[in-house]
């Protein structure tokens, strides 16, 4: 699979202030990536895979642990390749599928070494997904990762000015909105505690603030949130059923010429920035390095919350930095609508013209003399 081969070797370079990495491609349409990382360990993913034909986009952003979200990287996109295949191209049903999938292999992981790293059963990761394919855009989310679209609207009868305006394509799967509290509490009526306010939050069971997931198997199958041996990683209320799920929100949009550019980012960036402010910065300024930019406003954005400059924050080390800031991955994905956007993604597979990226596991690791980059 193409996800296996470029794994080792389609890196971009790493940024000037050692905790950024970020890279600009094309291929089916223009695109910049950026990840600036926070934790001891990178927890967020992503992947751009371009072609003429299609283009495929993947944000996962972990909690718990890096394991769900590198695991994820590995396995949807060849589920994708996969069913779209299968199925003659893809589809809401096919995207389903691969989600389903990937959380199934998760789950038989998890299975197969709880014994020996009984933690990795309070790993999970969101999983935000864009595809372009025959002109229609498909985004797929679980989680709080948010994808957002810069869309060009008329300036009204009496000017012939423009503006872009930001249209969020994703729902987020978080308990802190109302709705999704809503939502969990009509799913689960007998349990008077399914959500607590905690910390200053809302949250699932009183631990976690997502409701959609690929893994966090310690909240999707009560054995593993019951057993003894690893008490320290479950919740401290047993379960009698799942109070997660895997089921991702899937829109599904048709391209229009006024459709002008995606951003597919982790929910480090949206913390500190609202969609109407990312839109803006993308739309003013050119797209060489746009996802840094990006990157660069919200970490001065946490850092001014902090009384603190931009050049204080990036010198704090990974571990510590997690209290400014999350870890942010941010794709910006240009709709080239000259680019055509003709066949399946199923295509990439016998593509020799394609394009991929993806992040590495760890900013730190790549940019060091004696990387690993093992899955």
């Amino acid at each position: 699979m193409i996800l296996e081969s470029c794994y080792k070797s389609c890196f971009g370079s790493g940024g000037s202030d050692g905790l950024l990495w970020t890279t600009d491609g094309s291929g089916g349409g223009e695109y910049s990536i950026g990840v600036v990382q926070a934790n001891s360990i990178l927890e967020d993913q992503a992947q751009v895979m371009t072609s003429p034909n299609a283009t495929f986009v993947g944000v996962y952003d972990g909690h718990g642990g890096f394991e769900a979200s590198r695991f994820i990287s590995n396995h949807l996109f060849p589920y994708l390749q996969k069913f779209a295949a299968e199925h003659g191209g893809v589809s809401k049903d096919v995207i389903e599928k691969a989600f389903n999938a990937t959380e199934t292999d998760f789950l038989h992981l998890v299975k197969e070494s709880w014994l020996d790293r009984p933690q990795i059963v309070s790993v999970g990761s969101c999983c935000l997904v864009g595809v372009i394919s025959n002109g229609t855009l498909y985004v797929a989310n679980l989680g709080d990762s948010r994808a957002v679209l810069g869309r060009q609207v008329s300036g009204g009868k009496m000017t012939n000015s423009s503006t872009v305006v930001a249209e969020r394509l994703s729902t987020d799967h978080n308990v802190g909105v109302e709705e999704v509290r809503n939502e969990v509490k009509a799913l689960h009526p007998d349990d008077a505690h399914i959500v607590v306010y905690t910390r200053g939050v809302w949250r699932l069971k009183g631990i976690i603030q997502v409701s959609r997931s690929i893994g966090d198997v310690y909240l999707k199958k009560p054995e593993f949130n019951r057993n003894p041996l690893f008490q320290q990683y479950a919740s401290p209320i047993p379960l009698r059923r799942a109070v997660m799920s895997a089921e991702p929100s899937i829109l599904t949009r048709k391209l229009r010429p006024q459709d002008l550019f995606v951003i597919f980012a982790s929910d480090g960036l949206w913390e500190q920035l609202s969609d109407e402010a990312v839109v803006e910065i993308v739309h003013k300024n050119p797209r060489n390095g746009i996802a840094k930019r990006l990157i660069r406003a919200a970490v001065e954005v946490a850092a001014k919350k902090r009384e603190m400059r931009y050049d204080d924050i990036k010198r704090i080390e990974k571990g510590v930095r997690r209290h400014f800031h999350d870890d942010i991955t941010v794709v910006v994905l240009y709709l080239d609508h000259d680019q055509g956007w003709s066949n399946g993604i199923s295509k990439f597979q016998n593509d020799n013209n394609s394009d991929c990226i993806t992040t590495p596991l760890d900013i730190f690791t790549f940019n060091s003399d004696n990387a690993d980059f093992s899955p």
